[in-house]
C-alpha cells in the first residue's frame, strides 16, 4: 500500500510542486510524515517521497531499481541515447566505471590553476559601487571551466561559437514553460514536439561538438592532454572497445548540463548565506581549509539545488517506515531529508560548524543522489566550488545589496535564488 498523500488534482499538485516546492513539500511534512504519495501531470503512477535516511539507505543500497520513466523522456531528446545519466544496468556501470577516474584524485587537482584562472577572471569583469547578480557570473565561470577543462576547446572560433549558444541551450532547457510543455505533451501523446525550437540550437552545437570530437581522434599529442573529452577519446572498456563519436558527444552534453547550472547555484547560494552571516564569512578569509569544506557541505546541506533523485523499483522497498512494491516510483525529497531537525539541530540554520567535526552522513545528506548512480561529477563540483570560493574570499569587498535571503524557486530541475544573490563590489 503506498503512503497517504495529497487529495488535490494531479493538476493542482503540479502547479504546487513548480512554483511552490518547499511550500508545498513542507505542507506534505506537516500532514503526513516521512513519506507520503504524490501525483503530478503525464505521469501515470504517483511518486512516493521520502526523507528519512533509513528508507533513502533501503532505495539507494539496492542495485536493481532502474530510473523513474520520466527523467528518459525529458533528457533524452538534448543529453542523447547513450547519456551516462539515462543508461541502465550493465551499460550503465560500464560507462561509469569508464568515466569516474577523470574526476577524482590528481587528475581532479590538475584543474585548479585553470579554474582559479578562469574564476580570476570573471571578477576582475564585476562592476564596482553598484548591484549586480552574481549568479549568472557564477554561470559564465562554470562555463568556462566545462568548455576548457572538460571539452577541451582551444581553438577561439569555437570558443565563440559555444560561449554564444552553449547560454541559449542552457537557458531553454532550464525554462519552466519547457517542462511544462514536456508535462503535456505525455499527456496528450500526439501532441507538438517540445523540443522543437531547442533542438535548432542542439544541432549547431553538436556540429561544433563533433568537430571537436573528430579532431581529437587525430591529434597527435592526444597522449598527453588532460582536459576529459581527450581522457574519454583514448579510454577503453574492459572489451577494449571504446566510445564511438555519437557517444562521447552525449557524454559531453551530459556533463554540460549536469555540471553547469548545479554548481553555479550552488555557489551563488553558498555567497547568499555567507553575506548574510559576515562573521563566517570573516572565519572563511582566515584561509581555513577544514571551514571552507565544512561551508561547501552546509550550504548543499541547507541549499540543495536538485531536489529529486529517484528511483523505479525493480525490487520491494522494505524498511520500518514503508514496504512498497516493485514498479512504484520512489525519490528522496531531498530538502526534507536536509531539514530533519533530529539529524541537524536548528535544521534552517545555516552552521557550517556542524561539520567540523564529523562530515556528512551518507543518507542523511545527498545533494548528490547517492547509490550506484550517485553523481559522476560530486567531487570535482565540491573542488569547483571551493576553488572559486577562495578566489572570491581573497578578493574581498563582496557585500549584499539586500538584507533579506533569497528565495528559493524553481529552474527547471534546480533550486535557485530568485534574484540570483543580489551583491555590491
Amino acid at each position: 500500500m503506498l503512503p497517504p498523500g495529497p487529495s488535490e488534482p494531479p493538476a493542482l499538485q503540479t502547479a504546487r510542486w513548480l512554483f511552490r516546492p518547499i511550500a508545498f513539500l513542507e505542507d506534505c511534512r506537516r500532514k503526513y510524515g516521512d513519506a507520503f504519495s504524490v501525483r503530478f501531470l503525464g505521469f501515470q503512477t504517483p511518486m512516493v517521497m521520502l526523507s528519512h535516511p533509513d528508507d533513502i539507505r533501503a532505495l539507494y543500497t539496492e542495485r536493481a531499481h532502474g530510473l523513474p520513466p520520466g527523467r528518459t523522456v525529458a533528457l533524452r531528446p538534448v543529453m542523447g541515447a547513450r547519456s551516462v545519466l539515462l543508461l541502465e544496468g550493465r551499460e550503465h556501470m560500464a560507462r561509469r566505471k569508464l568515466m569516474l577516474p577523470s574526476f577524482q584524485g590528481e587528475r581532479m587537482r590538475a584543474y585548479e590553476s585553470l579554474i582559479r584562472s578562469v574564476a580570476d577572471e570573471e571578477i576582475a569583469k564585476w562592476p564596482k559601487g553598484e548591484a549586480f547578480s552574481l549568479h549568472p557570473h557564477m554561470q559564465a565561470v562554470t562555463l568556462e571551466v566545462i568548455m576548457r577543462a572538460v571539452f577541451g576547446v582551444s581553438d577561439p572560433e569555437r570558443l565563440d561559437k559555444l560561449r554564444r549558444l552553449l547560454p541559449e541551450l542552457l537557458g531553454q532547457s532550464a525554462s519552466v514553460g519547457l517542462q511544462v510543455r514536456v508535462l503535456l505533451a505525455r499527456r496528450r501523446k500526439n501532441g507538438s514536439d517540445p523540443f522543437r525550437d531547442l533542438r535548432v540550437v542542439l544541432d549547431e552545437i553538436d556540429s561544433v561538438l563533433l568537430a571537436e570530437v573528430a579532431e581529437r581522434r587525430t591529434d597527435p599529442e592526444l597522449e598527453s592532454r588532460e582536459d576529459i573529452l581527450s581522457l574519454l577519446s583514448r579510454a577503453t572498456f574492459e572489451d577494449g572497445t571504446q566510445m564511438d563519436d555519437t557517444e562521447l558527444r552525449d557524454q559531453l552534453v551530459t556533463l554540460l548540463l549536469a555540471g553547469h547550472e548545479t554548481t553555479a547555484t550552488a555557489l551563488a547560494w553558498t555567497m547568499d548565506l555567507l553575506l548574510k552571516q559576515p562573521e563566517k564569512l570573516a572565519r572563511l578569509e582566515e584561509g581555513d581549509e577544514a571551514y571552507l569544506r565544512a561551508v561547501c557541505w552546509e550550504s548543499l546541506r541547507l541549499r540543495p539545488v536538485v531536489p529529486l533523485a529517484g528511483r523505479r523499483l525493480n525490487a520491494p522497498l522494505e524498511s520500518e517506515r514503508v514496504q512498497l512494491e516493485p514498479g512504484t516510483d520512489v525519490t528522496p525529497a531531498i530538502w526534507l531529508t536536509h531539514t530533519r531537525d533530529d539529524f541537524y539541530p536548528e535544521p534552517y540554520a545555516f552552521r557550517p560548524e556542524r561539520f567540523l567535526d564529523k562530515p556528512p552522513s551518507t543518507y542523511g545528506w545527498i545533494p548528490f543522489g547517492g547509490g550506484v548512480r550517485r553523481c559522476l561529477g560530486a567531487a570535482f563540483a565540491e573542488f569547483e566550488m571551493r576553488t572559486v570560493l577562495r578566489a572570491i574570499v581573497e578578493a574581498g569587498a563582496l557585500k549584499p545589496a539586500s538584507k533579506r535571503p533569497e528565495r528559493i524557486v524553481r529552474r527547471n530541475v534546480t533550486f535557485s535564488p530568485r534574484h540570483g544573490t543580489r551583491v555590491i563590489a
